[in-house]
């Protein structure tokens, strides 16, 4: 069995779709928070 050693694997990958899901549960975030203002102003 290889040996392991801390900090040698590539985590490209990982960080790219870490930063996908960080970036669309804010677009989400956004959205919802927009939809209740509208909602709020607009007494719906």
């Amino acid at each position: 069995m290889a040996k392991y050693k801390h900090g040698e694997m590539s985590v490209v990958a990982q960080e790219e779709t870490f930063n996908g899901f960080i970036r669309w549960a804010l677009r989400i975030g956004f959205i919802s928070i927009a939809i209740l203002v509208f909602l709020a102003i607009f007494n719906s």
